[in-house]
């Protein structure tokens, strides 16, 4: 529809809509641009919705006060496009809409009426004083005794906030130890930011559960009279958190059940006072009849508007508006069966976490999917968020036929979610922990001075500290591994002398000079830069443990996690057990082991527990049966270590740093992108030793490494930096970090391994892309001091030996 189609007033009606909504509300704007009526939105900004409107008032629509003067300024300044009525499809605003209802003097339910009708508390105290059925129930107080304000009431027990909308937060208790364990846990997290319409109230109360089926009765309602009502059963909801699986219409009840629920639907809008609208009432016919659960003051949720045009042939969207502008509705009259039966079910998160994958039907036939996420979004489920990602349904002559067609859809939904660690940083999926956990006595930590030290340590006398730099020293050696980690150590000690620290060069080639001068030297804290001990990249962890021994403090990682990511096959399980995508994979330790004969190829056969690319060449990748035998081979027996073989992900490669701890306090700096687009015909597209190491002319020609990447969607971006800070957290990082993900062809990238201790000499990665973020070397090197020192004041000492995000 042109844009001056949707502003042409066709049928002589203008309509104000009270907030646009989601994007998943799109349909009903649409839907009034059809039907010819002027819209004119008042709304916080001008969204999404602005080719469906022919106007805007702008205010914040939380502040019911500012909007009232929005609207009441807008049409004394334009008395020609004073609305013919008013009205909202988004529950966070129905109070809003019958204040503004109110104050243009057209159609609408009355404020006081609303607000009893809305709050939860309030349309209980309403029923019990009007001998309506109603739930035992009664309020509770976070901060006082929650078992005494419940002591009338029968468990189990549903704890609910009372302007809650979309279950959030509704929780079922079973006995008194989960009522006080639930109520500490909705009193720490409810808030506007997990649930919009909070913003009216945070109470919380607690009612006895109802027994029995769960249906929903869209009602029109004009002039206090039924003009139309259809009920329809919910599918059964995923307790404790009451989170809806689907709905299927007409209803299984039978007729007299049926009778009986809107009869005491219409009862209890009279006795309210709701005289007008479009009503989804929730209810339930439980084993003492029906029992209402709350009256929604607006039109049932998205699907239901379809769900009732294709089972009896009714436009809620129309008749909705028809009843706002005041035009008459004549009675509607249902047929005996519907013109189709309709089964639909939520695709519902099973947790946390990212979007990996999605692969939606071709075709649905006798159906409708909708999908409201796109691979990279977060999708939350209780207790972190309460959503759905989408919806289908599917329509048939039978109810029994419709659901088996429904349940097809369904299984034809492939999709994947990388679950999130508990250190994610994704928004609002994890509730950020108090730092009084972190509080502890100073008795605890006598004896620890160098921590004690760092802890009190006030910002700007940072560069009063002695730092020790742990690393190797190689002289003349021409190892370039070796050499390198030499001239790092050197760098660093030089560019934090240049801002006024001290500095002292500890060489973990000589171990117990290395403690005795940690001893003896009066350092404060230390620079871990350490990847050997005698000469072996395997006891690098150790260099970990011994500060912690002394309690001294330390850049980087602990023990656990610099020994865990040397384990390749560790690692692989460990993400595997987090949902975390990493390319297929097998492994063996002895030769005669098992091995899948069906490993696709081409394959890359690497050492299992050797770090800076050692035993990569560009042999490493297998194209044949016979190829893959020969490399494993080799590396049990010449290398002499166990074996991990992945199938080879052919795309670009991105390296992806990571500085931080804990949720609020990570940051993923710039991508660093390889593009594998010059390589002569016979090198795979990989980094090998030598292109790492020894300066590869062919490689360095052949991978062009763009800081930040060029040309990559920024969902892609998105996915790849929380897919990587998963695993950082996963695996337990501390500080700084990379991880290396694959993209294949399709744009699914895969986590190849994490590297909780990346060389950070000037010219690696890590520094290069913190560069491009705006940090020079020396402000890379002194953030990192600082994530540490922060990390030793916020918790107890020892606290990140925990690896509490496994």
């Amino acid at each position: 529809m042109a844009a001056e189609d949707r502003k042409e007033n066709r049928n002589g009606k203008r309509l104000l809509v009270v907030n646009t909504g989601s994007r998943k509300k799109r349909f009903t704007l649409r839907r009034l641009n059809e039907l010819g009526y002027e819209v004119i939105i008042l709304n916080s900004e001008i969204n999404w919705a602005k080719n469906y409107a022919a106007h805007w008032i702008l205010a914040d629509t939380t502040d019911h006060e500012a909007c009232i003067r929005a609207v009441t300024e807008f049409f004394e300044q334009h008395p020609e496009l004073k609305p013919h009525g008013s009205l909202t499809f988004w529950d966070d605003d129905v109070l809003l809409a019958a204040r503004v209802a109110e104050t243009l003097g057209v159609v609408g339910i009355p404020l006081e009426v609303a607000r009893r009708v809305r709050d939860k508390h309030l349309f209980r105290e309403f029923c019990r004083d009007n001998k309506l059925p109603h739930p035992g129930y009664g309020m509770i107080d976070p901060n006082g005794d929650v078992v005494a304000a419940v002591s009338h009431l029968k468990f189990p027990l549903v704890l609910k906030p009372i302007y809650g909308s979309s279950s959030s937060f509704v929780i079922r208790v079973d006995d008194e130890e989960s009522l006080k364990e639930t109520v500490a846990y909705i009193a720490a997290n409810i808030s506007v930011e997990v649930e919009p319409a909070l913003y009216a109230g945070t109470e919380i109360m607690a009612e006895e559960y109802i027994d029995g089926n769960e249906v929903d009765i869209d009602i029109l309602l004009q002039n206090g009279k039924f003009k139309f009502w259809s009920i329809s059963d919910n599918d059964a909801t995923r307790e404790p958190y009451f989170v809806e699986t689907g709905q299927c219409i007409p209803s299984r009840l039978s007729r007299t059940q049926q009778e009986e629920l809107v009869s005491m639907a219409e009862e209890m809008l009279e006795r309210f006072g709701v005289e007008d609208g479009c009503i989804h009432f929730e209810a339930k016919y439980s084993s003492r009849g029906p029992v209402p659960i709350e009256i929604n003051q607006r039109m049932g949720g998205d699907e239901v508007y379809d769900f009732i045009r294709i089972a009896w042939g009714v436009d809620l969207v129309e008749n909705a508006a028809k009843i706002a502008v005041g035009e008459y509705i004549s009675p509607i009259t249902k047929p005996e069966t519907p013109k189709k039966f309709v089964s639909g079910q939520y695709f519902l998160p099973p947790y946390s976490g990212i979007l990996a994958s999605l692969s939606l039907p071709e075709k649905v036939d006798n159906g409708e999917v909708a999908f409201f996420k796109r691979v990279g979004d977060a999708v939350l489920a209780p207790p972190q968020g309460y959503e759905y990602m989408g919806w289908a349904y599917a329509t048939a002559d039978t109810l029994g036929e419709a659901e088996e067609r429904v349940e097809r859809i369904m299984a034809a939904t492939k999709l994947e979610v990388a679950r999130f660690s508990r250190g994610s940083s994704l928004g609002r999926t994890i509730r950020k922990r108090s730092l009084s956990s972190a509080r502890f006595y100073r008795d605890a930590v006598l004896g620890a001075a160098k921590i004690e030290l760092v802890r009190a340590l006030p910002k700007n006398e940072q560069r009063s500290l002695h730092i020790g730099i742990a690393s190797n020293a190689f002289a003349g050696s021409d190892n370039p591994i070796e050499a390198e980690l030499t001239s790092d150590a050197q760098t660093i000690a030089n560019t934090l002398e240049d801002r006024g620290y001290r500095t002292t060069f500890l060489d973990f080639n000589q171990p117990f000079e290395a403690a005795k001068q940690i001893q003896d030297s009066r350092i404060d804290a230390v620079f871990n830069l350490c990847e050997r001990i005698n000469h072996s990249s395997l006891l690098e962890p150790h260099a970990a443990a011994l500060f912690d021994i002394l309690r001294i403090p330390y850049t980087g990682s602990n023990p656990f996690t610099l020994g865990l990511c040397l384990d390749k096959i560790r690692v692989k399980k460990l993400m595997a057990f987090h949902n975390i995508p990493t390319p297929r994979w097998d492994y063996l330790y002895e030769r005669d082991e098992h091995f899948d004969e069906d490993f696709p190829l081409p394959a890359i056969v690497k050492p299992a527990n050797s770090d800076s690319s050692i035993g990569i060449t560009n042999d490493s990748v297998v194209e044949t049966r016979q190829e893959l035998l020969e490399r494993i081979d080799y590396v049990l027996t010449d290398l002499q270590r166990p074996v991990l073989v992945e199938a080879f992900i052919d795309g670009d490669e991105y390296d992806v740093s990571i500085m931080g701890n804990w949720a609020d306090d990570q940051r993923v700096l710039p991508l660093s992108r390889s593009v594998f687009k010059n390589l002569p015909e016979g090198y795979w597209n990989m980094f090998p030793y030598e292109a790492k190491f020894e300066g590869s002319e062919v490689h360095k020609k052949g991978i062009e490494v763009q800081r930040p990447p060029k040309g990559v969607p920024a969902k892609l971006t998105s996915l790849i930096s929380e897919i990587a800070l998963d695993a950082y957290n996963v695996v337990g990082c501390s500080d700084y970090g990379r991880a290396e993900v694959r993209v294949d062809t399709k744009g699914n990238p895969y986590v190849l391994e994490v590297n909780p201790n990346p060389s950070i000499g000037p010219m690696d990665c890590v520094p290069q892309v913190a560069k491009v973020a705006g940090m020079d070397y020396g402000d890379f090197l002194e953030e990192v001091l600082r994530l540490t020192i922060r990390r030793y004041k916020e918790r107890p000492p020892y606290y990140h030996l925990q690896m509490t995000t496994l």
